[in-house]
């Protein structure tokens, strides 16, 4: 008897030995593949060009069809180098936001909209983002010279011939209505004053309060309709009154949304995008008229280079004409070519699976310009690819109204990355900070073009040692926290001002307060106090 009972206790020994050790098995293998995927990424990768059931909306009413998604052989993973031992989830953790939350509140001093002194008419200029900026400095303006503000007149003299009205883009009711405690605004000119004379001014670039509120404001004295012929960068960066700023905030963050029609659209995209995972939306400035614009033409055959400079040089309000394409790219000044984005992409660690929505216009090029990114990063989304060609039927032949999509789905993505610091690069940027610090990751194109060149001529290459140093070199460029950068020492007039970091690029302290708990931390309600701390740069 005892002899059995040994014998039943030795295989129940062995079943559990068995038993625990393909738990083990289990586990390990587990580990490893979420070591390699971020649980996104691992959900995805039987199809990962499944798009998710489509919300009804009037756009979808137009078409029950998904929009068509060729489906694109995934590379194999490469995880050797820099990819082995990095932990993808710390590819996709934001910056730490050190507890700065938005504070656009007026002080207790301020006051209602006084009775009106006149009527400021605004003539936006250049594309979206240079418009939005604008339109939020002239609000302030308005303010500043006791103005009735008329709804401002989008540019559709510029490079890309938008007809849209301000109402086509932006949600003008709502814009009336917020800042009704702030500025007077109406929709149009009284028909009295239809005919009156009218104070044409080139508003003065980056003006303080001062020049405002005598040079400007006295024009009261002999006219009713003061005209700014001209938006973008009227007014200073740095020492306003604190109302000014945060009304300028308010303005841009609250209320300048856009069109009910863009933001469900901007919204759909977003949904569709998200049905891939954390995504990048790369903002890839390599349209025509940005090569024409900066005279970069590296990489490009002799006739395309010939093509951009006759751009240039027949746009009248393009003033530099003569432009060294080699030394622009040097100092940093050149966008990066869909190429360079691709071995800075992989130098991140970001494997071939990382979706990407492609934030631009029609890329310079098309297809063979992006034949070295697609290659390497196969899930490349743009508007195109998500929307049906009836869903776009109503942006497509509206620069402003589609780059108002791109914007949305921009400041919603998990990582935002710019090939070049241009008006929406920055614009995003800012409204990033805003909204908690996303994850915005600029690149220094001047040490990188270093890095390519040599690349190129094959002095370097690929691999764990360059990922380790362009890793290294963007630690402190994603949109941590931090104060507004001033002008670069030594500059004067209007330099020094061109030199500063604008605004809406980051409007901390101004409009982004630290939150701090009281001195008894043991409490369980916790008080908040709002600061403006002094950060170090």
């Amino acid at each position: 008897m005892q002899k059995k009972r040994w014998r039943k206790l030795g295989f129940m020994r062995r079943v559990l030995t068995c038993a625990i050790a393909s738990i083990s098995l289990v586990a390990l293998f587990s580990a490893h593949l979420h070591m390699f995927f971020p649980p996104s990424q691992v959900s995805m990768l039987p199809d990962p060009y499944k798009l998710p059931a489509q919300h009804e909306t009037q756009y979808q009413k137009l078409s029950r069809e998904r929009p068509h998604l060729t489906k694109v052989p995934l590379p194999a993973l490469k995880l050797d180098g820099a990819n082995r031992s990095l932990d993808s989830n710390k590819l996709w953790k934001p910056p730490p936001n050190l507890d700065f939350t938005p504070c656009v509140e007026p002080s207790s001093s301020y006051l209602a909209p006084q009775e009106t002194r006149g009527y400021l008419l605004v003539h936006t200029n250049g594309g979206l983002n240079q418009m939005r900026a604008g339109i939020c400095d002239m609000v302030a303006v308005a303010r500043i010279i006791n103005a009735t503000l008329v709804v401002p007149e989008l540019d559709k003299r510029s490079f890309w011939q938008d007809t849209s009205n301000f109402s086509d883009v932006f949600d003008e009711d709502y814009f009336i209505t917020t800042l009704a405690n702030d500025v007077n605004i109406i929709r149009k000119l009284p028909k009295e004053l239809m005919t009156a004379t009218r104070a044409v001014k080139h508003f003065r670039s980056w003006s303080g309060i001062d020049y405002y509120e005598q040079e400007i404001a006295s024009l009261w004295d002999d006219y009713q309709v003061i005209r700014a012929a001209k938006s973008d960068s009227r007014l200073a960066n740095n020492n306003l009154p604190p109302d000014i700023q945060k009304l300028r905030c308010r303005a841009c963050y609250e209320a300048l949304r856009f069109s009910p029609h863009i933001e469900a659209m901007g919204k759909l995209l977003v949904d569709r995008m998200r049905s891939y995972g954390p995504y990048i939306a790369l903002h890839l400035r390599y349209e025509k008229d940005m090569l024409a614009f900066s005279g970069c033409t590296h990489d490009l055959s002799i006739e395309e280079a010939n093509e951009l400079t006759a751009i240039r040089e027949n746009t009248s309000y393009w003033k530099v004409k003569d432009i060294d394409s080699t030394e622009q790219r040097a100092k940093g000044f050149c966008p990066l070519t869909p190429k360079e984005v691709g071995i800075f992409l992989r130098a991140l660690g970001f494997p071939p699976t990382t979706p990407i929505y492609i934030a631009a216009g029609e890329i310079y090029g098309g297809d063979s310009r992006m034949a070295d990114i697609t290659s390497v990063f196969p899930i490349l989304m743009k508007k195109e690819k998500l929307a049906t060609v009836e869903e776009l039927v109503p942006f497509i032949n509206h620069a402003s109204q589609m780059a108002a999509l791109d914007y949305i789905v921009s400041v919603e993505s998990d990582i935002f990355i710019p090939s070049y610091s241009g008006n929406m690069a920055r614009a995003v940027e800012g409204h990033r900070r805003f909204l908690g610090h996303r994850k915005t990751i600029s690149p220094d194109r001047k040490l990188l073009v270093r890095i390519f060149d040599k690349i190129a001529n094959g002095t370097m290459k690929e691999g764990k040692k360059l990922s380790s140093r362009i890793i290294e070199m963007h630690k402190r460029r994603q949109g941590s926290p931090r104060k507004r950068k001033g002008p670069i020492s030594g500059t004067k007039g209007t330099d020094r001002f061109r030199s500063e970091e604008a605004f809406y690029v980051n409007p901390l302290p101004d409009c982004l307060c630290q939150k701090e708990p009281t001195e008894n931390e043991n409490s369980t309600t916790v008080v908040l106090k709002y600061t403006q701390k002094r950060l170090v740069l």
